[in-house]
């Protein structure tokens, strides 16, 4: 949070202490909701209630769907029904639902008999669908034509809809069965003849996604074609929801957060890391960490087995972290960039033949370049027998660490697991355990046994 907006914040606090309405509103006017809320963060939810309260209708139902989760459902335990059902009728459809499905069972029995019964049904709907899936994310607000209008009845029959739309700027043409014909952008309809019909107007190669689908695929669609909406659509092919591009991006971010937690070895988060207490964050990553303790007790095992050699030649020691660490580091680089890539679909798992021979070049190139420079460190610091060790050890373990980055997260794909569990803790625990076993075996092959 900024220095100002703390200060709005501790300005709003203190207006509603001091029943000050008048200057409660002078501060809220012309700001936009999302900058309210994160004025309001951290305040207490009478605050909050008492500066959304002075909002308009709209505003304060578009300023509640920016509140993070956890704050919604702090917020929603302090209104009373009224209230609260006040705040469902004027939200999206989407956001609407997402609220509904975080209030505890008895607080949706006693909100339900306060909506409308469409308002009702709208969130049985949408909350029947399987979370992660498209249709989970859908929402209702959409605009649909029949084929057989003009322009003119059209733009009429926008107009009339658009205030309870998530966005007109695409229709849905539908037949009588609400299946999905075509679409037609407003553009279109503006610059054609009044008398012109939609059906000659409409494009029918439509790309939509049946709701039992990821949402994530539905994510990539609207970011690939540049899609303001993506239709969803049921087994009938019937439309049932569109999925917004602000959606999408919302999973996308989200898709992102959870790849990044398993990058880090921490199990995905239910709440935001500035919400989360200590004993959540401890549950989270303790699990990972101690199988890391584990795996990283056998580079132990490693260096035991080579005890003789390493006695003989202690000299050895000196290169051991370096060389490890670039085992890891060359594997967790090569994990990081193939994890995005199969998320984002840049490659598939047909391409890993053709990227582990790319790799295994860039790797020897990477490893000949670090082996220069570690041999120049050895030639200083142990001499040339050791300085020898050190560099083809050095290309031997950059290589290992990088096809291994590599290959795990297409083997992981290959099963149908998360490829962001090849996080870079993990592969760098199986780096270091090859490398320090790599590392001694080439000393004990090359060096005397007597130093």
């Amino acid at each position: 949070m900024t220095e100002e907006a703390e200060q709005l914040g501790e300005a709003l606090a203190a207006a509603v202490a001091n029943g000050e309405r008048e200057q409660l509103r002078t501060l809220i006017e012309g700001l936009h909701p999302a900058d309210l809320t994160t004025a309001l963060d951290g305040h207490e939810p009478e605050v909050a209630w008492r500066t959304l309260a002075e909002l308009s209708a709209d505003d304060r139902a578009e300023a509640f769907g920016y509140l993070d989760p956890e704050r919604q459902i702090e917020l929603a335990q302090h209104l009373d029904r009224r209230q609260l059902a006040h705040v469902f009728r004027y939200m999206p459809a989407d956001e609407r639902v997402d609220l509904f499905q975080r209030l505890s069972p008895e607080q949706q029995d006693e909100l339900l008999p306060s909506l409308a019964q469409a308002e009702r049904d709208d969130i049985r709907r949408l909350a029947s669908h399987e979370e992660g899936t498209a249709g989970a994310i859908m929402t209702s607000e959409y605009a649909t034509l029949a084929p057989e209008l003009t322009a003119t009845e059209s733009i009429e029959r926008l107009r009339r809809e658009a205030p309870d739309k998530e966005t007109i700027y695409q229709a849905y043409v539908v037949d009588a069965q609400r299946r999905l014909l075509g679409t037609v952008s407003l553009r279109d309809l503006i610059v054609a003849r009044g008398s012109t019909r939609v059906s000659e107007l409409m494009t029918t190669e439509v790309i939509a996604l049946p709701a039992s689908a990821g949402r994530d695929e539905a994510a990539t669609l609207i970011s690939r074609y540049d899609l303001i909406a993506l239709p969803i659509v049921d087994e009938q092919e019937r439309l049932i929801g569109i999925v917004t591009y602000d959606d999408a991006m919302d999973v996308a971010e989200a898709e992102a957060t959870e790849d990044f937690d398993r990058i880090g070895a921490v199990n995905t988060l239910d709440t935001s890391v500035r919400a989360a207490d200590i004993q959540l964050l401890y549950r989270k990553r303790i699990v990972w960490l101690v199988i890391l303790v584990f795996a990283n007790a056998l580079s132990g095992t490693g260096i035991a087995a080579f005890e003789e050699t390493i006695t003989a030649h202690v000299a050895l020691v000196f290169f051991l972290p370096l060389l490890i660490a670039s085992s890891g580091n060359a594997g967790a680089q090569a994990a990081t960039l193939t994890v995005r890539a199969l998320a984002t679909g840049d490659v598939q798992l047909s391409d890993w033949g053709r990227m582990l021979a790319r790799e295994l070049c860039v790797a020897l190139l990477l490893g000949i370049t670090m082996a220069f420079a570690v041999s120049l460190l050895g030639f200083v610091r142990t001499g040339p027998e050791i300085a020898l060790v050190a560099a083809l050890t050095m290309v031997s373990v950059v290589v290992l660490g990088s096809l291994l980055g590599m290959s795990l997260p297409f083997v992981l794909e290959r099963f149908r697991l998360d490829p962001a569990t090849a996080s870079a803790p993990l592969v760098t625990s199986l780096a270091d355990i090859c490398g320090v076993v790599i590392y001694f075996w080439i000393a004990s092959r090359l060096l005397p046994a007597v130093a």
